[in-house]
């Protein structure tokens, strides 16, 4: 809907939109073809499983966002420079962006209550990717208002408002992915689990507290000091109540509590 009535009215405000919907697509294909992927078990090969393939989606998708939004900046700046002004704005501009927003509005809403179900950041990142094509479409029927009114330079302008909010969007996506593929903890979260420990009267401390992430699984390994009078029975039931603890904290993790005597 997008690419034709962009194209019946020369609007490259709406044609950049069609080109950043189309990228959406395959976006969704990928991140369909990724939690695919990243939920079949561990094996010989993939010891921690496949969950890395989301993040490396996610990465793929913020690339192909920068590609889109370089085309679109050069094709606005063209425009602007040659005072193009053919852009006829008619009731079908306003109607598929309108309609556009509307659909982007429910299944963000979707994608962000099943993201938060199964603690995917896949699904996360094309949450929060279509969240913010609402602003973008916004930015787009704000140029065609403007140019409804004879301001024809608005439709450039706003297509380059759209491609500088892409712009954000694939920075974010593309760190969040990079971080996890390099194995950097989440904010906060080597925080949360110390403080779990530290309130846990069983252990007289702790220490090599490691942490990494894979898609929406959490790996967790530590070493932690009991009592050196505790039999081996004793000691593997503090070690089990503290996989249990931590294991309610964070979503789908696996954790390694290695114990030594103090």
């Amino acid at each position: 809907m997008k690419f034709v009535v962009g194209i019946l009215t020369f609007s490259l405000g709406i044609i950049s939109e069609a080109i950043h919907s189309l990228l959406d697509l395959l976006a969704a294909m990928i991140t369909y073809f990724s939690v695919s992927m990243s939920d079949k078990p561990a094996d010989r090969q993939h010891q921690y499983g496949h969950g890395k393939i989301e993040n490396l989606s996610a990465f793929l998708e913020s690339v192909l966002l920068v590609i889109t939004c370089v085309w679109i900046v050069y094709e606005a700046i063209n425009r602007l420079l040659t005072n193009e002004s053919s852009v006829t704005v008619t009731i079908w501009s306003y109607a598929v962006v309108i309609v556009s927003m509307i659909i982007d509005i429910s299944r963000s809403r979707m994608l962000f209550k099943v993201a938060k179900r199964d603690n995917s950041q896949a699904l996360k990142a094309d949450a929060i990717h279509f969240s913010t094509d609402i602003l973008s479409s916004a930015v787009v029927l704000l140029g065609l208002v403007c140019a409804h009114f004879g301001y024809y330079k608005a439709d450039a302008i706003s297509a380059i408002g759209v491609a500088i909010i892409v712009l954000f969007i694939s920075y974010r996506l593309g760190k969040s992915a990079i971080d996890v593929l390099l194995d950097r903890v989440p904010d906060g979260l080597t925080e949360k689990v110390e403080a779990r420990l530290k309130a846990n009267t069983d252990i007289v401390g702790f220490h090599d507290l490691k942490i990494r992430v894979a898609g929406p699984d959490t790996f967790v390994k530590v070493n932690v000091h009991i009592g050196h009078d505790l039999d081996l029975e004793a000691a593997h039931d503090i070690c089990d109540r503290i996989e249990k603890d931590i294991c309610t904290m964070i979503p789908k993790c696996e954790i390694i509590v290695h114990a030594e005597p103090e």
